[in-house]
């Protein structure tokens, strides 16, 4: 094992000093990273604009939706204008919170102005969300909720938490896989 990592270093450090050596390459080889994240860059913008939500795809990171999903699923996300019905799982954002949180719609409850309001639980949980909302909030409202869920894959987002719990981690993973974008060769 330690005889192939050393084999795997020793050729990417060589490859790196030709590409070092040979300008045009180096220069032919960092456009190829740049196209890549560039792309990813646009279909992450694309869906943002058709599935009109600002985060299409999210990662549950607790296990209050258990069994409907388990930590490290990745929910799709759609927030068309349609209405918000109770059952529906939702993706919604808390002032002040960073990290949106994942539960079912309890109650929709609309006042005589046609303002929409929610109340939402995690379906393992004993209680509803009002203790998770803002201070004094009692529903949540349309511009809260970043989404409703449309799909999932299972586990894959445990890659996600993984690399969220143990930075170092992630800093190492994409360094290498923009060191092997600089020195792959394209066409053999």
């Amino acid at each position: 094992m330690y005889a192939m990592v050393q084999g795997v270093v020793s050729k990417q450090t060589s490859e790196l000093r030709k590409l070092w050596d040979n300008k045009r390459a180096l220069l032919f080889q960092l456009l190829n990273l740049s196209m890549i994240v560039f792309s990813a860059l646009m279909i992450w913008k694309s869906l943002i604009v058709i599935t009109k939500s600002e985060s299409p795809v999210v990662v549950v990171l607790s296990g209050s939706m258990e069994p409907a999903f388990q930590r490290g699923d990745i929910l799709f996300l759609n927030n068309q204008d349609t209405p918000i019905r109770v059952g529906e799982i939702v993706v919604f954002k808390i002032k002040d919170r960073d990290i949106p949180i994942v539960h079912r719609v309890l109650k929709v409850h609309e006042d005589k102005d046609g303002v929409v309001e929610l109340l939402t639980k995690g379906d393992n949980n004993r209680i509803d969300d009002r203790s998770l909302y803002a201070p004094g909030q009692m529903w949540l409202r349309r511009e809260d909720i970043l989404g409703r869920a449309v799909g999932t894959l299972r586990y894959i987002g445990m890659v996600t938490i993984m690399l969220n719990d143990y930075p170092p981690v992630k800093y190492v993973l994409v360094g290498l896989m923009g060191l092997f974008v600089l020195t792959n060769k394209e066409g053999g």
